[in-house]
């Protein structure tokens, strides 16, 4: 009985993640009109998603990757609504939680540049939070290219058009923390 429920739902994840293939062919494009099911596909991924794997909220001049791990979504809707969701369902989930990383050089960027920049930042802050961490973008970019190797990075992109607004949240495990994970290796050496 637990495994036959256990297969169910093997195969059911299964089915959810093998829909979000990150091969150019399959990835979503504004084009295709298929963005309208980007919620449903974060919902299907995000129990499968763990300790170590990114989730991406980008503005639309971000660079479709090809990385193997590299899934890639489009969301046709406003940048901090696609923000707000992915928040909120991260906070949701029993088994993860995010450490959060913003373009530093969002910071720098100023009103005579892009208009409305601030209320822009503001609205992310309140979003993300005061611990959200800002992170030159080129070395948040070499973060994910590493865990990609290895993990699925999920990067769902926005109509947004403004520089450096790209939100990065690195999992992390809910249940399990790096003090008990230390005392833990400690007993076992």
């Amino acid at each position: 009985m637990i495994l036959g429920k256990y297969l169910a739902a093997l195969a059911a994840g299964l089915a959810v993640f093998s829909g979000c293939s990150s091969k150019p062919s399959d990835t979503q494009s504004p084009a295709s009109g298929a963005g309208d099911d980007w919620q449903s596909r974060l919902d299907g991924m995000l129990p499968l998603l763990g300790h170590r794997n990114w989730i991406v909220i980008t503005d639309m001049a971000y660079p479709l990757q090809s990385g193997q791990g590299i899934v890639t979504l489009y969301a046709d809707q406003p940048y901090l609504e696609v923000l707000r969701t992915v928040v909120d369902k991260i906070k949701e989930a029993p088994h993860v939680f995010a450490h959060v990383y913003n373009d530093k050089e969002l910071e720098f960027i100023t009103e005579a540049m892009v208009p409305g920049i601030g209320e822009l930042r503001s609205g992310m802050r309140s979003i993300c939070g005061p611990e959200a961490e800002s992170v030159m973008h080129e070395k948040l970019i070499s973060r994910l290219d590493e865990a990609g190797k290895l993990f699925t990075v999920l990067i769902i992109k926005t109509p947004q058009t403004v520089p450096y607004t790209t939100t990065f949240f690195e999992l992390d495990c809910a249940y399990w923390d790096a003090d008990r994970q230390s005392a833990l290796d400690a007993l076992a050496k």
